[in-house]
């Protein structure tokens, strides 16, 4: 399983969404009624709208060979061969910034091993995160505006059983500990912890690290694309309260909203399932998404997912097997292009507002992450 992060905007194309005029009348009642609500809403919005995002494949290689990873289970490094000239990727990168994307996620592979290409990026764009799998540190000096996003699988000792393994096939054990030494009171660094089932016991103790590490997490859910069924579940509810038990106890370290939470674990929203249809993170220069980019749902603007040729464009942010990704990056995606299924009540509204502020935090070049309003 490999995971994701992918930067979404409360603003997307395809505004024509049912009911828009009658969900904006509801939308400026609604916040005239509440001043605090509107200045809350209006700045997300405000932030949002300036944020213009694409994924990259910045290489093919990777240091480990994490069971479930989508990336090498779906043999995504075959795919497109890696193009390693960085006269190549700064013509590209300078494209991509001609085209209006100021916002890079950069994955893998393992984006730590070629730091000289993160800066191509760092160099062209003022928003740049790495998703990483916290072997290799990235430096911090030269990179102290980079946002790190470090994967974690299943907790406790599940973390080693599904993660720790050499491209030879050899296990290590105490990947987390490495990353957490790496990332240790590290303001650009949160950790991307992907809930399984069969780690249900770990969570409270595995956040508990975390943030006695001076770190904070963002909830995923773990999705074994090696296996027949990887969104089999039997203790769905089980997992669920435990997530929003942890999540309760520990406020300022998990990230994620108990909303968001509780969607990314059931697929559920309180309009409808999560899916292709709905899913709006999908590259807008991929002929195979002309149907879905005119059914009328929202889809990010100018967003796509680049391989590692710079030329290949991906499916969408994650594995294009839509039938069983629940990646909760994507499910974040659609519920921040869904202001318009919020404007029931204030309570709805707000909850809308929470979530997009939650995402917003996750990101140490945001201004709502706490780091960067600490240093304003």
């Amino acid at each position: 399983m490999k995971q994701d992060v992918t930067i979404t905007l409360p603003s997307a194309r395809n505004g024509s969404a049912p009911g828009l005029t009658g969900w904006g009348r509801r939308l400026r009642e609604l916040l005239a009624a509440d001043p605090e609500l509107q200045a809350r809403f209006d700045a997300v919005r405000r932030f949002g709208a300036g944020i213009r995002s694409s994924e990259y494949h910045l290489t093919n290689a990777c240091n480990i060979r994490c069971k479930g990873c989508w990336f090498f289970t779906y043999e995504f490094q075959k795919s497109a061969k890696e193009n390693t000239s960085l006269a190549d990727l700064k013509a590209f990168v300078a494209a991509e910034t001609a085209r209006g994307i100021n916002a890079a996620l950069l994955i893998g592979g393992e984006p730590t091993l070629f730091a000289d290409r993160i800066a191509v990026y760092r160099d062209a764009m003022p928003y740049v995160t790495i998703s990483t799998n916290g072997l290799k540190p990235l430096p911090r000096a030269g990179f102290e505006d980079i946002t790190v996003a470090v994967s974690l699988f299943g907790g406790g000792p599940l973390d080693d059983e599904l993660r720790a393994i050499r491209p030879n096939g050899k296990r290590f054990t105490d990947l987390f500990d490495t990353a957490l030494e790496n990332y240790r009171d590290d303001p650009r660094a949160g950790f991307i912890y992907a809930l399984s089932e069969d780690g249900i016991d770990y969570i409270d103790d595995t956040v508990r690290r975390i943030r006695d590490n001076g770190n904070r997490v963002h909830f995923n859910f773990y999705s074994s694309y090696d296996s027949d069924d990887p969104l089999y579940a039997v203790r769905t509810r089980e997992l669920l309260t435990e997530a929003l038990r942890v999540r309760a106890a520990y406020p300022e370290t998990v990230i994620s909203h108990p909303y968001s939470i509780e969607v990314m674990i059931t697929g559920r929203s309180h309009w409808g399932e999560f899916g292709y249809d709905v899913c709006p993170s999908v590259s807008s220069a991929n002929a195979a998404h002309n149907a879905r980019i005119r059914n009328g749902n929202p889809v990010l603007p100018m967003f796509n997912t680049w391989a590692a040729d710079l030329e290949t464009v991906h499916f969408c942010c994650t594995s294009g097997h839509c039938a069983s990704c629940r990646d909760s990056q994507a499910v974040f995606s659609w519920l921040m292009v869904s202001p318009h299924r919020f404007t029931e009540s204030a309570e709805q509204l707000w909850t809308w507002v929470q979530l997009a502020e939650s995402y917003w935090s996750q990101f140490s070049w945001s201004p709502f992450h706490p780091s960067y309003q600490e240093g304003a």
